[in-house]
């Protein structure tokens, strides 16, 4: 048997299926798939193993808010997807697991550096939850290195990153950021949703800890929402004390369907990142539209970057409306889709569109560098697994619709 490491796509249908999780002691066999356990009570043998204890560890019965089997074998599976990390910790959604490593992390006084560009309930984390707790957050412009660096002071402890960034999509240099973080002394987290570590290894590119929403591509089927953390040690200890004196905890039945998920995930990833370049090339070439925001497209100002450091990407991205264009004009365009639904998820099966508007949120920089902002008015894409001729179609439709030939 080869000791070479399996290629992604191998681990996430190989991962978290040890046989403890997928077999009976003392028989011979096994299923497929983890059972799913649900329990709240988990029993002792007598007052020995009782007075003994169990360990802080996943694969130990303790309590049913440290999980079972199946919140085990799911988070087994993460962190061999993830290189670099030791382990993983479940929240019962994305923005509880940001919001739980961040205060694992901070104390008060510290100073938290947040990307201009972050996703909303990031900031008004940052800037809103953490300011209760004595802790400081610095909007900084994340494609400004000078910006960035002088924001530290002794007290940054932590950076938080995403990359793209959310709404306008841009990719910042991730590993550089990390490393001006740890010559500060500073950890660095990131929002890895994006690409997944089958796009983005970011531990592996100099990320102290990769937080993911799983509500999107893991489970892939927009029916569960839940998040995770992956770290190595220590600092996985660190998420997964605070995380149980919060009594953060997800089902065992939402788990199952997160491995689920799971085991298709690169098929869907790389399907719905093909349409993808197609549907942005499509757009780029239309009157009506000013610039697309999205790095899997050749010649935007970002691609090479994303061709350095990513294998992957995804289905989410943005364009801007030319200008001539206003905010009934863009409802008539969303409006006329039929196959994209207007909702705030992506990642899953169903093709999605939103309006946004960057310029009150942003404060650094309200549109990527070198892109024509048009009309100032945004539609967020997220593609998902139906025929990327159809979804052309649709567009084309939904933008004639406009009337601004």
């Amino acid at each position: 048997m080869s000791d070479k490491p399996h290629k992604p796509a191998t681990r996430a249908v190989e991962a978290g299926r040890r046989r403890e999780w997928t077999s009976v002691p003392g028989q011979s066999g096994g299923v497929v798939n983890p059972p799913v356990w649900r329990a709240s009570t988990h029993l002792y043998d007598d007052m020995a193993d009782h007075l003994a204890g169990r360990p802080n560890e996943d694969g130990h019965f303790y309590y049913g808010r440290r999980g079972g089997p199946t919140q085990w074998a799911l988070c087994d599976a993460l962190t061999q997807l993830e290189p670099g990390a030791d382990g993983t910790e479940l929240f019962p959604s994305g923005v509880a697991a940001i919001a739980c490593a961040l205060l694992a992390l901070l104390r008060p006084g510290d100073v938290l550096l947040v990307p201009d560009n972050a996703y909303e309930p990031t900031r008004n984390i940052a800037l809103g939850m953490l300011k209760q707790f004595d802790i400081e957050a610095r909007p900084f412009d994340p494609l400004d290195i000078d910006d960035y660096t002088k924001n530290f002071c002794p007290r940054t402890k932590a950076v938080m990153m995403e990359s793209p960034g959310s709404l306008t999509m841009e990719i910042c240099d991730v590993p550089l950021l990390a490393a001006i973080a740890h010559d500060q002394k500073a950890l660095s987290i990131i929002d890895n949703t994006w690409a997944t570590p089958l796009g983005f290894p970011a531990l592996a590119r100099g990320c102290d800890i990769a937080v993911m929403s799983l509500t999107k591509h893991v489970g892939g089927h927009s029916d569960i929402m839940m998040g995770s953390v992956s770290a190595a040690k220590p600092l996985i200890g660190r998420i997964r004390r605070q995380a149980q004196l919060m009594g953060q905890v997800v089902s065992p039945d939402d788990a199952a369907l997160a491995l689920r998920g799971l085991r298709t995930m690169p098929l869907r990833l790389e399907r719905a990142t093909e349409s993808a370049r197609r549907v942005a090339q499509f757009l780029s070439e239309r009157p009506e539209v000013s610039a697309v925001l999205c790095p899997l497209l050749p010649g935007t100002h970002d691609h090479e970057l994303w061709q350095r450091d990513f294998t992957g990407g995804c289905g989410l991205f943005s364009f801007v409306l030319a200008k001539g264009a206003d905010a009934n004009a863009r409802s008539r365009l969303i409006d006329s889709l039929d196959l994209f639904g207007i909702g705030y998820s992506w990642g899953g099966f169903e093709s999605l569109a939103i309006p946004f508007d960057p310029a009150p949120i942003h404060t650094r920089r309200p549109w990527p560098p070198g892109i024509d902002s048009g009309s100032g008015l945004g539609v967020r894409l997220s593609i998902g697994l139906e025929d990327a001729d159809d979804l052309i179609a649709d567009l084309s439709r939904g933008l004639d619709s406009m009337g601004m030939a």
